[in-house]
């Protein structure tokens, strides 16, 4: 059975590429890193943890490369395996962007453990905000599936309110992903706060939405 998604050299390169370099980078870091290093920041970029030089050289390439081998293989246990070739453009970019946010986070951390002073607390949430305005400006792209995007009882049953429901996520992951970006202008107090009211906009908006949207469909 051919795999749903086609990967290819033009489709798998650049996050091979990135695995690749992350291990070989690691090597370097174990090599010079201190028994222990900093691998854990609190949300006011704090250091809160600790880990061994031979976990913080790799275990996010590990847990990269990990990432990388599910997107390869859920698409073959899908039952909707063939909605994958009108979205596998968006699939591939989807997961290159997933391994290029975990090589970027190793380098950060990476170098932190090497006593750079890189500012955690200010760079991980620029990331991650980013990360979400990319992931939402893809979203409406996402056809049914039951690996990726707003999977719903309500969106899962009809096509009419998964791609509703992914039109408005577009929107609502872009906004989350300002706010996350936003925390890294306001005191800490406020960090908290708008770190959970972007979570919360996500959790709650979507599921109630796809619901009322599903219920419209049934009247």
């Amino acid at each position: 059975m051919s795999n749903p998604i086609k990967p290819s050299f033009k489709t798998e390169w650049f996050s091979v590429a990135l695995i690749i370099l992350s291990f070989a980078v690691g090597v370097y870091f174990y090599q010079n890193f201190p028994t222990q290093v900093p691998t854990h920041w609190n949300i006011q970029g704090q250091v809160d943890g600790y880990s061994s030089a031979i976990v913080g050289a790799f275990l996010l390439p590990s847990l990269a490369l990990a990432l990388y081998l599910m997107f390869l293989v859920l698409p073959y246990f899908d039952p909707k395996k063939e909605e994958y070739a009108s979205f596998a453009p968006v699939y591939h970019r989807f997961k290159d962007l997933m391994v290029a946010f975990f090589y970027i986070l190793f380098i950060l951390t990476g170098l932190n453990g090497l006593g750079y002073r890189i500012d955690i607390g200010f760079w991980v949430p620029i990331m991650i905000g980013v990360l979400f305005v990319i992931i939402g400006a893809m979203m409406e792209k996402i056809k049914m599936n039951w690996f990726m995007g707003i999977r719903t009882p309500w969106t899962m049953s009809s096509e009419t309110v998964w791609n509703k429901t992914h039109k408005l996520s577009s929107k609502v992951l872009m906004l989350a992903g300002l706010l996350i970006a936003a925390t890294v202008l306001v005191p800490p107090y406020w960090k908290v706060v708008l770190f959970v009211l972007a979570i919360v906009i996500i959790l709650v908006t979507l599921p109630v939405y796809s619901y009322i949207l599903f219920r419209r469909e049934q009247k």
